[in-house]
């Protein structure tokens, strides 16, 4: 029997412009008051005094906060999208460790992490998410739960019982807390292949599992500030739990009594339509086929190399590319889309043909670095026998170029890494005091109290992590020629820790995360100049763990919403965590042991490596943006990001009940952080996704957004993740893609838009053979 808290009213004053009619809150009054009353009192929990008088008021402006809040949500989450994802019961009696958690989740652990690291070198690649073991788990604990004996061995039940709720969420977490490819598995390839670096299998385990581990450290220190606060409500946790939900059947007032159908057959139907319909219609560029050879068409149109302005796409794939628009809260939605238009779509074409920075030799948009015969910089030209930087080979070969976008997209960097420090500081100063002075008992809200019932992890379990992952990254650095010194470990540490909670507040509350890639490279590039593999490890340790300390913290947080006990979790996730970076390591060794030439791109069939690090490695130094360089100008969007939220601040103090309170710069910047290669093509039909689905139909049908918008979202997503995986192994991996090379394949609408001049990169200025430009 689920137990149920009441507590105390609570008085919840902001108001927001999207909250659905006063009509659907009486609706859903009268429901709790029924369900209350045909509740049996068996379980019902008593909570301490402290627990009964605690209370939860936003300390900061939050756009996301209900603003008709009465007695009766006092049981339930203030958040319209919590409440109607996530249930506000608990049965502490639900099975949650047992050996079924155990044996499926450690075995996703190391089949999920293993594949993706083999595909991860292969192009094309397709890697295997989370949704998918949280969608085969449950069949698989079903079987498990209907044929296995119901025996113990050594004072262990081979069968608990039915196949729990939280057992489900366990086993996904730990399938998905290392199924992506770690980082530093990077660092590794790159030193083999590039460098010539062969270290023992203890320096690689020694890097990978720091990198991966100081972050989860970090992230639960960070807990009571980005967790237990109700206002954090991690939007991207609620389509998972919406789906744990609907796949179990659990029933909970916070999604109303909506008639009609289910949401297990909605989910159904929504899952086939998703995974029948994947990659149709992906590039729909019709302007570009009008003029196929037209350059500024291509550059304007385009959607490989271009602005794509001609904004038309049906592929699911191409619109939640940036992150699902039905979990994302519009308002942030808005935000994101004005930065794209004000930048990407007014600034950046402005620069591109007025030539600055010599823009219109390359493509509008590129992820590749030029030279100045407009080929991609090989940067092995520039490099001396001990892997540094040849200042005189680099003077005899080329400055660095980037497209117009691209250079854009570091300036927009530079601007969100001084935003979000001075927007948390200006809106989430008092709830960080706030919190750092409440125990981690204390009870804000309905979840909060029904965790009470499992013991934390103290503190210092965190603590003991993170100074045994210190040491094993001290280690990692000095035992072996890294080229970078303890200061510049602790240094990028601490640029990680700074930003942890503030990019967590960010990400928690508008589902965007923050980047510290580019500052990370900046600040190592200007201390030790020309030194690949020192920018390559300052950048892990710099960015990896803060990234890593949210990605935990999102867990966290599922855990949260799903009540499983926090020392349960702990344990799983640093187990899986090490499970899953050994297995990608040795998946990793075991393919350059046996796959000869596998970084060659001659070979049809063979994985090839990644060279995202390589470029920068030897070329981010001070010479890149500081005086005399090409890119100076882009210093001056620090001072951009550090004034916009005090100019924003203060007019919402002006001006408090205006749209201002939803401005929020550090998302502005931020929001675009995927272009490129991300283009007009992924931004503009996700905000008109978001604008309908968070903004229409929240507002006019609220009882139909609250049953069936997250587990949409769930199940598009679903649909499209097992769309991927059937694909690319019926269609792309046997015969190393060449299955209807000779028919499908040359079909035109396959071929168009790579033929024309936006999929072959063609700028607007060409050179002459043996001209340069710069």
């Amino acid at each position: 029997m689920p137990i149920e808290f009441t507590s105390p009213s609570q008085d919840y004053p902001l108001r927001r412009f999207d909250t659905p009619s006063n009509d659907y809150f009486a609706e859903v009054q009268t429901i709790g008051s029924q369900d209350k009353e045909s509740e049996s009192n068996d379980h019902v929990h008593t909570i301490s005094s402290a627990s009964e008088t605690s209370e939860y008021t936003s300390v900061f402006d939050d756009p996301n906060l209900d603003s008709n809040q009465t007695s009766e949500f006092d049981d339930d989450s203030p958040y319209p999208e919590v409440r109607s994802a996530v249930a506000n019961t608990d049965d502490p009696s639900i099975p949650v460790m047992t050996l079924r958690t155990w044996v499926l989740g450690l075995a996703w652990a190391v089949i999920i992490p293993g594949v993706n690291q083999f595909l991860f070198f292969r192009y094309p690649s397709v890697p295997i998410v989370g949704i998918v073991a949280q969608l085969i788990s449950y069949p698989l604990g079903r079987l498990w739960a209907a044929y296995m004996p119901r025996k113990r061995i050594f004072g262990i039940s081979l069968n608990p019982g039915p196949f729990s709720i939280k057992e489900h969420v366990l086993i996904t977490i730990m399938a998905a807390v290392g199924s992506q490819s770690a980082y530093a598995t990077d660092i590794v390839a790159v030193q083999r292949v590039y460098y010539n670096q062969r270290y023992s299998f203890a320096y690689q385990w020694f890097l990978v599992v720091s990198t991966q581990l100081i972050g989860f450290s970090a992230g639960g220190i960070s807990r009571r500030f980005l967790v237990v606060p109700p206002s954090m409500i991690w939007p991207s946790t609620l389509v998972s739990c919406a789906l744990f939900n609907t796949l179990h059947s659990q029933q909970y007032a916070g999604y109303g009594r909506l008639g009609g159908m289910s949401r297990e057959r909605f989910f159904l139907y929504a899952f086939a339509a998703s995974y029948v319909w994947f990659q149709a219609l992906s590039y729909f560029s019709w302007v570009t086929w009008i003029w196929p050879d037209n350059a500024v068409i291509a550059q304007l149109f385009g959607y490989i190399h271009g602005m794509g302005m001609s904004v038309v796409t049906f592929d699911w794939s191409q619109i939640a590319y940036i992150g699902s628009p039905l979990a994302t809260p519009w308002w942030a939605a808005a935000n994101i889309l004005f930065g794209f238009v004000v930048f990407y779509w007014i600034l950046t074409p402005i620069l591109y043909f007025t030539n600055t920075w010599n823009a219109l030799y390359m493509p509008i948009q590129s992820r590749q670095v030029f030279d100045n015969t407009m080929q991609p910089y090989n940067v092995t030209r520039i490099l001396t026998p001990e892997v540094t930087l040849d200042m005189e080979a680099f003077k005899l070969y080329s400055p660095l170029f980037m497209s117009t976008c691209f250079a854009v997209s570091y300036g927009l960097s530079f601007a969100t890494i001084t935003a979000t420090l001075v927007h948390t500081f200006l809106h989430f100063r008092k709830q960080i005091i706030q919190q750092s002075r409440r125990s981690l008992r204390e009870s804000p809200d309905v979840h909060a109290r029904l965790m009470n019932s499992y013991p934390q992890v103290p503190d210092w379990w965190y603590l003991v992590l993170l100074g045994v992952m210190f040491v094993l990254g001290v280690v990692s650095i000095e035992l072996w020629h890294t080229q970078m010194p303890v200061w510049a470990f602790v240094i990028a540490l601490l640029i990680a820790f700074t930003y942890v909670i503030p990019c967590g507040m960010i990400q928690a509350i508008t589902n965007q995360q923050v980047g510290l890639n580019v500052i990370t490279e900046l600040i190592i590039g200007y201390a030790l100049p020309g030194r690949p593999i020192a920018t390559m490890l300052f950048k892990t340790y710099g960015y990896i763990t803060m990234s890593q300390a949210l990605t935990f913290t999102a867990d966290l947080k599922l855990g949260h919403y799903m009540k499983i006990p926090p020392r349960t979790m702990f344990w799983c996730q640093i187990i899986s965590t090490v499970i899953a970076g050994t297995t990608q390591l040795l998946v990793q060794s075991w393919m350059f042991d046996h796959i000869p030439d596998m970084c060659s791109s001659l070979r049809a069939r063979v994985p090839k490596c990644s060279q995202r690090h390589l470029s920068y490695g030897a070329l981010l130094d001070r010479k890149c943006y500081f005086p005399l360089a090409v890119y100076t100008t882009l210093l001056y969007f620090f001072v951009a990001g550090a004034v916009s939220p005090f100019i924003s601040w203060l007019l919402m103090k002006r001006w408090p009940n205006s749209f201002l309170r939803y401005v929020n710069f550090p998302v502005i910047f931020n929001g675009t952080g995927l272009i490129p290669p991300a283009t007009a093509l992924n931004f503009v039909p996700w905000a008109l996704v978001g604008f309908i689905f968070q903004f229409v139909i929240r507002r006019r049908y609220f009882a139909w957004w609250a049953k069936y918008n997250y587990v949409l979202s769930a199940a598009l997503d679903s649909g499209l993740a097992m769309s991927v995986i059937t694909i690319f192994f019926t269609l792309q991996y046997p015969q190393g893609g060449r299955i209807g090379l000779n028919t499908i394949q040359k079909w035109w609408g396959n071929q168009v838009f790579q033929t024309n001049y936006d999929g072959r990169g063609i700028p607007v200025r060409q050179l002459a053979m043996g001209e340069t430009f710069g």
